[in-house]
C-alpha cells in the first residue's frame, strides 16, 4: 500500500515528460521547414563561400588551394577599390538624406491635418512598388532629351536641353541619380518607422516644454531629438547595413551599363555579381563576399552595442 502513492508520482511525472516532449516536437515541426529552408539555402552556401574564398575555381575545372592570395588580390585590384568607395559614398550620400526627409515627413504627417493617412499611403507606396517598374518611371522622368525634369529645367532656366545633366546616362550625374531615387523609394517606410517611435513620446514632455517656455524648434530640439533616439539608432544601421548590401537598385537603374560609365555606378555587391558569373571566379568573387560580410557584420554587432545602451 505504501508504494502506491510512489508510483502514482512516477506515472504523473511520466505523463508530464511525455507531454513536454510532445510539446516540443510540436513546436519544433513549425520551426523545422524554416530551419531546413534556411541550412539549404543560407548556411551551407555561407559556408562553402568560406572554403571557395581560399580557392581558385571557374566552375568547370577541380579547384586549387590558394590560401590567402585571394584576399591578397584584393589590395590591389583598382576594379575592387572602385566599387569598395562607390558603396561608401552612396551610404554616405544616402543615409543622412533618408532619414531627415523620414524624420521630417513623419513629424509633418504626425499633425492632426487634412488627408494624413492618404498622404501617408502616397509616401509608404514607393517602397511597395515594383522596384522594376518604378525604375523605369524614374528612368523615363529624368531621360536627357525626352524627360519632364530637363523639359521644365530648359523651359525656367533657358539652358539648352544638351546643356542639362544627363542624370543616369552621365558618369558624373550617376551616383547622384542613384541617391535620389533610392531616398524617394524608401523615405516611405523609415517615415513608418519614424512615426512609430513619434506615438511613443510622452505628450506631457512637449506640455511641460511649452510651459517653460520653449518653442517649436527647442521642443523638437530638446524633446523630440533626445526621445527618438533608440528609433534613430535602429534607422541608421538598418540603412548603412542596407547601403552596403545594395544591388538591385543599380542593376535596375543603369541595366549594366556600368563600363559605359567608367565604373562609376559599380557597387561591391555588383562586382561580387561580376567576378562569380561573368568572370567565372568563384573564389576571387567568394573573398569578396567575405569582406563585404566582415564589414557587415562589424555594423551589426556595433548595432547590438548600442540596443544594450539605449536599452537601459
Amino acid at each position: 500500500m505504501q508504494n502506491e502513492p510512489v508510483l502514482g508520482n512516477e506515472m504523473v511525472k511520466r505523463n508530464a515528460m511525455s507531454k513536454t516532449l510532445k510539446d516540443h516536437l510540436v513546436a519544433y515541426s513549425f520551426i523545422a521547414p524554416n530551419f531546413i529552408g534556411f541550412a539549404i539555402f543560407t548556411l551551407v552556401p555561407m559556408i562553402y563561400a568560406f572554403v571557395l574564398a581560399f580557392v581558385k575555381w571557374d566552375g568547370a575545372n577541380p579547384m586549387e588551394y590558394v590560401g590567402l592570395r585571394n584576399f591578397a588580390r584584393l589590395l590591389q585590384d583598382s576594379t575592387f577599390h572602385k566599387a569598395f568607395w562607390n558603396t561608401i559614398l552612396y551610404t554616405v550620400g544616402v543615409v543622412p538624406i533618408t532619414m531627415v526627409c523620414a524624420l521630417g515627413l513623419a513629424i509633418l504627417l504626425n499633425q492632426k491635418l487634412l488627408g494624413r493617412n492618404f498622404m501617408r499611403t502616397v509616401f509608404f507606396f514607393p517602397y511597395v512598388a515594383s522596384l522594376v517598374a518604378v525604375a523605369a518611371v524614374w528612368n523615363f522622368v529624368f531621360s536627357p532629351t525626352m524627360g519632364p525634369v530637363n523639359n521644365i529645367l530648359h523651359a525656367i532656366t533657358g539652358v539648352p536641353i544638351e546643356d542639362l545633366p544627363r542624370w543616369a546616362a552621365d558618369k558624373d550625374w550617376a551616383m547622384f541619380t542613384v541617391v535620389l531615387f533610392t531616398v524617394w523609394k524608401n523615405m516611405g517606410y523609415y517615415m513608418v518607422i519614424y512615426l512609430a517611435g513619434l506615438q511613443g513620446v510622452n505628450p506631457e514632455l512637449y506640455e511641460a516644454a511649452e510651459l517653460d517656455g520653449a518653442g517649436p524648434w527647442k521642443r523638437f530640439r530638446n524633446v523630440t531629438i533626445p526621445q527618438l533616439a533608440p528609433t534613430t539608432f535602429f534607422v541608421l544601421m538598418i540603412l548603412v547595413i542596407n547601403s552596403f548590401k545594395v544591388y538591385d537598385i543599380f542593376i535596375n537603374l543603369f541595366a549594366g551599363a556600368d563600363n559605359q560609365l567608367n565604373n562609376s555606378t559599380r557597387v561591391l555587391v555588383y562586382q561580387i555579381y561580376n567576378t562569380a558569373f561573368r568572370s567565372l571566379d568563384y573564389g576571387y568573387a567568394s573573398a569578396m563576399a567575405i569582406v563585404l560580410f566582415l564589414l557587415v557584420l562589424g555594423i551589426t554587432l556595433i548595432q547590438f552595442q548600442g540596443e544594450k545602451k539605449y536599452g537601459q
